[in-house]
């Protein structure tokens, strides 16, 4: 194989992973026979996305001594919440040295797990300074989920002067526009759409498009495009979300709004939504028993 076919084939398993088509990222990868750790990478993380943590946990062992280690640890991390302590004290420990020295997967993997622990500023501390694509479009993640728009345009511009027709760049600005709101919906949409026509439609790129329906309130038009993906997936968290979100808006029955919530909560235990929700429904509970009248008897006892 050719350096210029390497790269090629390379470019196609990176397309078909960010845009969210891990199956065809793992056969693009399978396609390749010569010996690549970037290639290796993108397989795992795909396993991994489609939630076949046993794969990678079976085929990376604990005494590998390469940068796929991290993706052993992103697996148990994902899938024992016993586990989840442990593994962010090993990235904890691991980002004492120095991490330009590090595989940029370390640092990638740990921003990653430092983002579903909800620390962004311990994720973007890790992240500063490297001017990886995906690094920038993780440090892009962190300033949105704190509300900063301002920091993240810089971001993007930084992304779209290292390389603009990247697909990763291409994402990251259509987050971007959806935060942003108003007119830049449009321009989301239309982002989503060229990927979906340049690649294919894929779940992320047709949850993308239904996001920015929502906040246009073209309920219809939504709901067309999250039925298609329940056809595909009907456990998708982020088409039962974006469910969750629709019905709100349509203010349909309570028992679709309740149907949907009760599948999250029993197909994805380990999300953030469901630890928010588990969360506050507790302190509700401790509420109720603090504040709640004294008195259990019956109303017909008390009356009478």
């Amino acid at each position: 194989m050719n350096r210029n076919n390497e790269v090629s084939e390379l470019i196609d398993v990176e397309n078909a992973f960010y845009i969210g088509n891990y199956q065809t990222c793992i056969n693009e990868c399978n396609k390749i026979s010569k010996p690549s750790l970037e290639k290796d990478i993108f397989m795992y993380r795909s396993y991994i996305a489609q939630h076949k943590y046993r794969v990678v946990l079976d085929e990376i062992k604990s005494s590998n001594d390469t940068p796929l280690l991290a993706l052993r640890y992103l697996a148990e991390y994902m899938s024992n919440s016993a586990r989840k302590e442990a593994i962010v004290s090993i990235f904890d420990e691991k980002f004492q040295g120095d991490i330009n020295e590090l595989h940029v997967v370390w640092i990638i993997v740990g921003a990653i797990i430092y983002c579903n622990e909800e620390t962004y500023e311990t994720a973007m501390k890790v992240l500063v300074g490297n001017f990886n694509l995906e690094c920038l479009s993780l440090h892009m993640h962190c300033l949105l989920k704190m509300s900063r728009v301002d920091l993240a345009k810089q971001v993007a511009t930084t992304m779209q002067e290292k390389d603009d027709d990247a697909t990763l760049t291409q994402l990251s600005q259509a987050w971007l526009n959806i935060q942003i709101g108003g007119e830049k919906l449009q321009d989301a949409f239309f982002i989503f759409q060229d990927l979906c026509d340049k690649f294919s439609p894929t779940l992320l790129l047709l949850n993308g498009q239904a996001v920015c329906y929502i906040g246009q309130q073209k309920y219809d038009d939504a709901e067309q495009v999250l039925r298609e993906c329940l056809n595909r997936d009907p456990n998708n968290y982020d088409t039962l979300i974006n469910l969750l979100a629709l019905s709100q808006q349509r203010d349909k029955s309570s028992s679709q709004f309740s149907r949907y919530l009760a599948q999250i909560l029993d197909d994805h235990k380990g999300s953030s939504l469901v630890a928010a929700y588990n969360k506050r429904q507790a302190e509700f509970d401790r509420l109720v028993l603090q504040f709640g009248p004294s008195n259990s008897k019956p109303i017909d006892e008390i009356v009478a």
